[in-house]
């Protein structure tokens, strides 16, 4: 995980991993004997890394702290985190390599139906509906974009808006604010 998070997944070899583990390649052959069979294993070691760094962020929200608000928070904190990085290189791999796509393919299906909601009840228990569907996903897919991009002039204050925006649009589709409280002016 953690080489595939510096390195990214094409410089992080067999051999690499085999040695990060403290394995000899024969021993790593073994048990992955292809390379699609370690990173499906991978995939779903990352996938439970990013479950319980949610879960562990869900148990540090605070009293009367907003859930939504908490949820997007901590996802953002985590994007950057190496479970996150990590995925993040494998889903990067699989846009090049059919295989690595055919092999993570079932951890990204898991980690989409229970991103930011299902899987940590801590956070968010709005339900499962069209509307908390698509506040979910703007949410997630609006905070992944950002991390991708690099920001070129006043990156702070531009994240801290667009983060502002995105928790107001959350609030709105989840019937906890009004269309007028999604920008002020």
């Amino acid at each position: 995980m953690r080489l595939f998070a510096e390195l990214g997944y094409f410089r992080a070899g067999n051999a690499a991993i085999a040695e990060a583990c403290g394995l000899t390649r024969g021993a790593m052959l073994y048990h992955f004997p292809t390379r699609e069979d370690l990173v499906e294993a991978a995939a779903w070691h990352i996938h439970a890394a990013r479950e319980a760094a949610f879960e562990a962020e869900a148990k540090k929200l605070k009293p009367g702290q907003d859930a939504l608000d908490g949820a997007i928070e901590a996802y953002w904190r985590l994007l950057s985190s190496i479970p996150f990085s990590a995925f993040l290189a494998l889903e990067r791999a699989g846009r090049q390599d059919a295989e690595v796509a055919k092999a993570i393919a079932p951890a990204q299906e898991a980690f989409d139906k229970a991103a930011m909601g299902r899987a940590t009840p801590g956070f968010i228990m709005a339900g499962n509906d069209a509307r908390f569907q698509a506040s979910r996903d703007l949410a997630r897919f609006a905070l992944d974009g950002m991390h991708r991009s690099a920001l070129t002039y006043e990156s702070e204050a531009r994240i801290e808006n667009v983060l502002a925006v995105i928790k107001k649009a959350v609030h709105m589709l989840n019937r906890k604010g009004d269309i007028t409280d999604l920008w002020s002016e």
